[in-house]
């Protein structure tokens, strides 16, 4: 990770640590980076419902079109969309803006290559380098070399367009839930199951600026699962901001987040034939019962890193075709390079369309482990997490479990925070062994005033 970019894009709060002059220069960087030797550069870009996002987008514009880009406009759309319509209508590159699951305060900028694939570290680099002064000035575009702007909206009805595609089978009959987290699919989610067929029951489509993700959305599933239970739905799907996730709710209102959509899918396309190398990628978040499930199933799996950049980069490399998060980004490789949340919830459609069978009876062979994750804030993570006597507890409690649970500490990809947490029979259980390591934590002067 770098001075400003993370493992999702650089982000952060809107003019406080991401400003309008940072924007201005990653568009000025990136409209020169890509317009070398005669070649002027084309660029897509897409915002959520954020009240800065508009500022963002015009300050962008502003820096690409100065160093001789020409930008297309996709104006509200998910982060999935900006990368489908970059590889399938040939453009250089793309832009998000979005802070994804964020309150509206905060907001990111997310570079899309012209594979539609996040961008490489090494472009991000020289962005970095150009930000802070070091990389020297850059040459404006003058006369016929300005780049124009121009709006395209239609590559928005493209993606849709694409989605509905998908689907293998109507939704005639069935009852679905959407809630769009007052973000990014409120424009597009309702009129792809619409077109499939579905009775569909939408809540959090109304965005005002402010309202993004608040008490909406994956991150307050809670919303959604009284919902499906009030209306007697067969099934629910919440988005998050930018909706490149999904976290859905069964007919009962029982959560299924990615590692049970992983498990629902990836059971499913081994049957179909579909799931190469017999292999799913995950995180190392993903829950234990998860791995066990696809033990009994016969399904083998790698563990990457967090973060769905290097899910993608592991799918990528080793040609396997379903991976993700237990958040809810889920990469169906054939069909995206990104995780998308409206994606996911058609394929689970057709796992149970196809099957017959409701989301809950897909999902019932994983018995998930009660989990619990600390979030501590420190002032120095890799020195709290490099600290002997917290590598001693950890090791303690990896021998005290053995093989029915585990621990994992890692450190924040964007924040100052190591999170601690532990995996096993009880909730009691996974109280008393995090707590022992924050205690160590506590002890050594790790946390931030």
């Amino acid at each position: 990770m770098g001075k400003y970019f993370g493992t999702d894009g650089f982000r952060g709060e809107a003019n406080v640590t991401l400003t309008v002059d940072h924007a201005y220069k990653v568009g000025r960087f990136l409209g020169w980076y890509f317009s070398q030797d005669g070649h002027r550069a084309r660029v897509v870009i897409g915002k959520d419902t954020r009240r800065s996002s508009y500022m963002f987008e015009y300050a962008l514009v502003s820096g690409l079109t100065a160093s001789g880009a020409d930008v297309y406009l996709l104006h509200v759309t998910t982060t999935p969309s900006v990368s489908y319509v970059v590889r399938s209508e040939d453009f250089d590159f793309g832009i998000m803006i979005s802070a994804s699951h964020n309150p509206f305060y905060d907001n990111g900028i997310k570079v899309i290559n012209g594979r539609g694939h996040k961008m490489e570290a090494e472009v991000e680099e020289k962005i970095e380098s150009y930000i802070d002064g070091t990389f020297g000035e850059l040459p404006l575009a003058t006369r016929v070399n300005i780049g124009a702007t121009t709006d395209y909206s239609m590559g928005r009805n493209l993606y849709i367009g694409y989605l509905i595609s998908q689907a293998t089978r109507s939704f005639k009959h069935m009852r679905v839930g959407l809630d769009c987290a007052n973000g990014s699919a409120y424009a597009i989610a309702k009129n792809v199951f619409n077109a499939l067929g579905a009775h569909t029951y939408v809540i959090n489509d109304w965005p005002d600026g402010t309202n993004i993700n608040r008490n909406a959305g994956s991150t307050h599933i809670e919303v959604l699962q009284n919902y499906v239970k009030e209306n007697k739905l067969d099934v629910g799907f919440a988005f998050d901001g930018d909706a490149d996730r999904c976290i859905a709710v069964d007919e009962k209102g029982n959560i299924i987040d990615g590692d049970l959509i992983m498990y629902a899918c990836g059971t499913y396309m081994k049957q179909q034939g579909k799931l190469n190398k017999n292999t799913i990628v995950t995180t190392v978040m993903s829950n234990l019962g998860l791995y066990k499930a696809l033990d009994k199933a016969g399904i083998e799996y790698e563990k990457t890193a967090v973060g769905d950049k290097y899910v993608n980069e592991c799918m990528v490399q080793n040609r396997y075709s379903l991976g993700g998060e237990q958040s809810g980004h889920i990469i169906f490789s054939k069909h995206s390079t990104t995780g998308d949340g409206v994606l996911t919830s058609i394929k689970i459609m057709e796992a149970m369309i196809e099957q017959k069978q409701p989301l809950s009876k897909l999902v019932e062979p994983v018995t998930i482990y009660p989990q619990m994750l600390e979030n501590v804030r420190v002032k120095d993570k890799a020195a709290a997490q490099e600290d002997p006597d917290v590598i001693a507890a950890v090791k303690a409690v990896e021998e005290s479990l053995g093989d029915d649970g585990r621990i994992l500490v890692r450190q924040s990809g964007t924040e100052p925070l190591v999170r601690v947490m532990v995996e096993a029979e009880t909730d009691e259980i996974c109280k008393k062994y995090v707590q022992q390591v924050v205690d160590v934590l506590v002890a050594n002067g790790h946390l931030a005033e």
